[in-house]
């Protein structure tokens, strides 16, 4: 589950020159174009906001355990990555064929680069240190010399390879407060690697919920390649109470998901909350507190964690 304030369907680029086609697209057509666009055989089609980083930017996010509330922002950039500029030309025209795209517009088409695009995004992500003998290590990197635990994690569709720093400090509380309790709970897991993490400190029970089932096979996946034993699946999923529950979602969903993540740590148990910006702890305070008093445990970037004992 993503922070981060865009959307993407992709494949693996390949190498070669590769032309994008850009569309401004209202919120009502995102899902009519996107459809048309995969039909058109595009190679990816991402969604962001169109007034990103202006006073006009707004977040998009599901609440857990439900579909996301829209498709796309209310003006919508849509670009789409073809083979060859004639491609990108070609489903340009066809798209301005369609009813749907009435209120659409072609913003262009541009060519992308020619990149070693495998090789270009090995180079992007180094080893990540979440304590000075704890990393998040890509496959292609050998591991540090002074790491003794090491989480493999490649960079993928599902939020959290440990380089944001939410992640990085849910995964340091963790390492500083193992060996954890055996029953865990990952609430909203999206790549796994923080149940992962649980696993590496001790944890022996761990059970790692999202609503994308694409993130409840990557955390599957992940947790395989680092021979860590746990249940993955949707919400439903997660029943019972836990020594620790590891939450790292957005401010907004953590509010309304108070009483259900409480009510998952057992009495003495241990509740991480993160995706929380440092502005934002009075709110969550306030939401928690009939159940258990939060406090900020850490700070990164404008990023919090926030902890409690449950009673």
């Amino acid at each position: 589950m993503s922070a981060e304030n865009h959307a993407a369907s992709q494949t693996q680029p390949v190498a070669g020159s590769l032309f994008e086609l850009v569309l401004l697209v209202p919120e009502a057509a995102v899902d009519a174009v996107g459809d048309a666009l995969d039909a058109l055989d595009a190679l990816s089609v991402s969604v962001e906001d169109a007034d990103a980083l202006t006073d006009a930017e707004t977040a998009l996010f599901g609440e857990p355990g439900m579909p996301p509330p829209k498709e796309g922002w209310q003006r919508s950039r849509v670009v789409a990555l073809f083979p060859s500029d004639a491609a990108a030309r070609e489903a340009a025209e066809l798209l301005q064929a369609q009813d749907f795209f009435d209120a659409c517009s072609v913003q262009g088409v541009r060519a992308v680069p020619e990149q070693d695009w495998v090789r270009l995004t090995q180079s992007q992500f180094e080893p990540v240190e979440i304590t000075p003998s704890f990393w998040i290590v890509p496959t292609w990197h050998e591991p540090p010399a002074a790491a003794v635990q090491v989480i493999r994690l490649d960079p993928g569709l599902a939020f959290g390879t440990g380089t944001h720093p939410t992640t990085r400090m849910c995964l340091r509380w963790t390492a500083q407060h193992g060996p954890v309790g055996p029953r865990v709970l990952d609430y909203g897991c999206g790549s796994g690697i923080l149940a992962i993490g649980a696993a590496k400190f001790g944890a022996s029970d761990i059970v790692a919920v999202d609503i994308d089932p694409a993130a409840v096979e990557s955390t599957r996946l992940n947790a395989e390649a680092n021979h860590a034993s746990l249940a993955a699946g949707l919400p439903d999923l997660a029943k019972g109470e836990h020594d620790l529950v590891l939450a790292n979602i957005l401010a907004t969903p953590l509010k309304v998901l108070a009483p259900l993540l409480c009510s998952h740590v057992r009495s003495g148990g241990q509740l991480v909350l993160a995706g929380i910006l440092a502005r934002q702890a009075e709110e969550l305070i306030e939401a928690y507190a009939p159940w258990v008093t939060l406090q900020v445990s850490d700070e990164e970037d404008g990023w919090i964690l926030m902890t409690a004992v449950k009673a």
